[in-house]
């Protein structure tokens, strides 16, 4: 009877989604409410509608650009402008766009479709993820005037955050002349910071201390700025930038934030806020202390600390801390430390390919590299052989035994990728999994089915013992 009954304990046939179930250990305490978006923002079904007319043309070269694996050249922007009926500037634009919003990867000089592309239609949050990304490239979307040198051009991107801040403070129209008072004051700002020390062919001191009387008042002329051009021409060309990515509209003499503008802006300082005000103070700490931090913590905070511990890190230091935390013992940290490199993104690939040949780390490698090339999240799973999604079932299972709750132990049974409990334990004790007799030991104490607990017991036994 109890052999018949254990033949018939089917397994219900789900995706199996490892760090989900694993992050589902340590986030089932209260976590801090959601900030929530000033008043009269539009939901964020609108907000992605608004977006993805932004970036409409973006969207068709790159699922152009995709299909015929095209590499950006000239000939090809020119097919692509007589199959999609633009113009050759517009592809142009497009291609950038598309580039600089994560809708199409190079590969080896190959377009091929990002992830977002990929859930365009579906996912009003990769959407939003795309037009920010587009947002925070104004000044490469809408380049600066030719004859202005770079470090005027940097001290206006450096300052343009604050004349956003204003903007959506403000929740209206501001007048240019507001805007362009604020940036005189921010760029003097920042030469004090910096605490400039003049180098080259030096002008009269009188001429220079009235150059710099005059910024620091907001009463310069035509020549203040470090390159010779006026502050007031590098504000229309931000204000011309950021109206071209859909952050603002530009009025007769004022300049308004549009609702994803204002949304924007919002995001950019709750970010500022999670990054100065880390609970934890994930920021300072190390690799293994951040991702102990963020295990409790949904994915979208988590995400939020991931790419705030990144910035304050040069990208190959940071690479090098996460996968020697992935090496470790514990397999929650394990799926979290890939989790993190996913923010790193393309700077990540190398490393990534190279952990392919590690064993405790190459399913979950073949998962990033997956997602990275373009698979959907829900189909990467496609990608590990029977083996390895085993012995990625055995390492989750050994994240939730750790951190997790006995009911959670028992549920991730139903993401095992075989059809039977028996079928499963066969390959679980083929696997050679480190943590195998342990899991099993803990499945056994959690399951309520007398007989199911029992054989899971035996084959506990059966591998520590070296049995067959």
């Amino acid at each position: 009877m109890t052999s018949r009954n254990l033949r018939d304990s089917r397994l219900r046939l789900v995706r199996p989604r490892p760090l989900v179930t694993a992050r589902r250990a340590v986030t089932n305490r209260r976590t801090r409410p959601a900030p929530r978006p000033p008043e009269g923002t539009p939901p964020s079904a609108e907000l992605a509608r608004q977006a993805r007319e932004v970036l409409a043309d973006a969207v068709r070269v790159a699922r152009w650009a995709a299909a015929h694996h095209a590499e950006g050249s000239a000939a090809e922007r020119e097919r692509a402008a007589a199959a999609l009926d633009l113009t050759p500037g517009q592809i142009h634009a497009g291609w950038d766009r598309a580039r600089l919003a994560g809708l199409v990867e190079l590969h080896g000089g190959t377009a091929r479709p990002g992830w977002r592309l990929n859930a365009w239609d579906r996912d009003d949050t990769a959407v939003l993820r795309g037009w920010v990304a587009l947002f925070d490239a104004w000044s490469l979307v809408h380049p600066a005037p030719a004859d202005v040198a770079p470090a005027a051009v940097a001290e206006v991107v450096e300052a343009v955050p604050q004349v956003l801040s204003l903007l959506q403070l403000s929740a209206g129209p501001v007048p240019v002349p507001a805007l362009l008072d604020l940036l005189q004051q921010r760029v003097a700002e920042l030469r004090e910071e910096r605490c400039e020390v003049p180098y080259g062919p030096q002008p009269d001191p009188a001429v220079a201390i009235a150059a710099t009387a005059a910024v620091a008042t907001g009463t310069e002329g035509p020549a203040a700025t470090a390159a010779g051009a006026p502050l007031s021409a590098l504000l229309d060309w931000a204000l011309e930038g950021l109206a071209a990515v859909g952050a603002l509209t530009l009025g007769d003499g004022h300049a308004t934030l549009t609702p994803l503008g204002n949304w924007a802006v919002w995001v950019k300082l709750e970010q500022i806020c999670v990054a100065a005000q880390s609970p934890a103070g994930h920021i300072e700490q190390s690799a293994e202390d951040m991702l102990r931090g963020c295990a409790r913590l949904t994915p979208g905070p988590a995400r939020a600390e991931y790419r705030a511990w990144l910035a304050a890190r040069t990208v190959s230091s940071a690479v090098t801390e996460l996968l020697a935390v992935a090496r470790g013992e514990d397999a929650l940290l394990r799926g979290l430390a890939f989790e993190a490199l996913r923010v790193v993104g393309a700077a990540a690939e190398a490393d990534v390919r190279a952990a392919v040949a590690q064993p405790s780390l190459r399913p979950y490698a073949l998962l990033w590299l997956a997602e990275y090339e373009g698979a959907d999240p829900e189909d990467t799973a496609e990608v590990l052989t029977r083996e390895e999604a085993t012995w990625l079932w055995v390492d989750t299972a050994a994240a939730v035994a750790d951190h997790g709750e006995t009911s959670l132990l028992v549920r991730h049974l139903d993401s095992a990728v075989q059809g039977t409990v028996p079928a499963l334990l066969d390959e679980v004790r083929a696997v050679g999994h480190p943590r195998t007799v342990q899991v099993l030991v803990a499945l056994a104490a959690a399951h309520p089915d007398p007989a199911l607990a029992k054989a899971v017991r035996r084959a506990a036994f059966q591998v520590h013992t070296g049995g067959a």
